[in-house]
C-alpha cells in the first residue's frame, strides 16, 4: 500500500485523542496530519533529521503548537529542518534517567546499525556495507561482537553475530567500545561512558552533534580495528 492509503487506513481505527505527535516532515508524518486535520500537533525530535527544511515542513509548520528535542544541538538542526526560528524546548531523554552503570567485557564490541531498506515510515541511511565490513575486519582481530539492532533493521544481515536482546543504550555497558553508523543513539551510548567510532560513508550526511561524540570516525573498513582500539570519549 502506499504511504498514503495507510494514513487513510489508521484514521478509520485510531482511537479518540487530543494530539497528534510527529518526529518528522517526510511523507508518512505528512500524510498522517493532514488525515487528521483537527488535531493539534505536536513536533519532537526523536530520530535525527538533517539541518535542512524538509520538503513538505511547510504543511506542518503552522499546526505545530510545540517544538521538542533532547538537546539544544539538536533542537537547532530540528528547527531548521522544519524551517522555523521559534524556540524549540529541550525536554531531554528519559532514557538517561537510569542509565546502566558501565561493565565493559575485554574484548567486546558493540556494532550499532541503521536502516537498510527504507519502507512506508522511514528512509534508509547508506553505510550497512561498510559496517558489515568492519565488522568482519574486528571479528578476525579477535574482537566478540554483539550487534544493537535498529528496530527497523533487517535482523538476517546480522544473524552471524550475537544480536543483542536488550536495548542498545544498555547494551553498550558491556561493550569496551561501539562502532556503527552515527544515529540518534549516539549520543546516549556516550552518556554510558561507552567511546563511540562512527562509520560514515561518502553517501551519508550526518549532524555535527552527532559527529562531536565520537571517538574517531572512519569511511574505510581497513581503519575499524585501530579506530576501536584507541577509542576514547570526547
Amino acid at each position: 500500500p502506499t504511504v498514503r492509503a495507510m494514513a487513510a487506513h489508521l484514521s478509520d481505527d485510531a482511537p479518540p485523542a487530543d494530539l497528534l505527535v510527529v518526529t518528522g516532515a517526510g511523507d508518512w508524518p505528512a500524510d498522517c496530519a493532514a488525515r487528521f486535520r483537527r488535531q493539534p500537533l505536536m513536533a519532537s525530535a526523536l530520530a535525527y533529521q538533517q539541518p535542512a527544511e524538509a520538503p513538505r515542513a511547510g504543511e506542518l509548520r503552522s499546526r505545530v503548537r510545540l517544538f521538542t528535542a533532547s538537546s539544544p544541538a539538536e533542537g537547532r538542526a530540528f528547527g531548521r529542518y522544519f524551517g522555523t526560528r521559534r524556540p524549540i524546548r529541550t525536554v531531554g531523554s528519559p532514557q538517561t534517567d537510569n542509565l546502566p552503570p558501565r561493565r565493559p567485557e575485554p574484548g567486546l564490541v558493540l556494532v550499532l546499525t541503521s536502516v537498510t531498506h527504507p519502507d512506508q515510515t522511514g528512509d534508509a541511511a547508506p553505510g550497512t556495507e561498510l559496517l558489515l565490513a568492519a565488522a568482519e575486519r574486528l571479528a578476525a582481530a579477535g574482537r566478540r561482537i554483539v550487534v544493537g539492532l535498529h528496530p527497523r533493521e533487517d535482523r538476517r544481515l546480522w544473524e552471524r553475530y550475537e544480536i543483542s536482546d536488550v536495548p542498545s543504550v544498555q547494551a553498550s555497558a558491556r561493550a569496551e567500545a561501539a562502532i556503527g553508523i552515527p544515529g540518534t543513539v549516539f549520543p546516549l551510548v556516550a552518556a554510558v561512558g561507552t567511546p563511540l567510532v562512527g562509520c560514515t560513508d561518502p553517501e551519508l550526511t550526518v549532524p555535527d552533534y552527532l559527529l562531536d561524540v565520537c571517538s574517531s570516525t572512519i569511511d574505510d573498513p581497513a581503519e575499524a580495528v585501530a579506530a576501536v582500539a584507541s577509542a576514547e570519549l570526547p
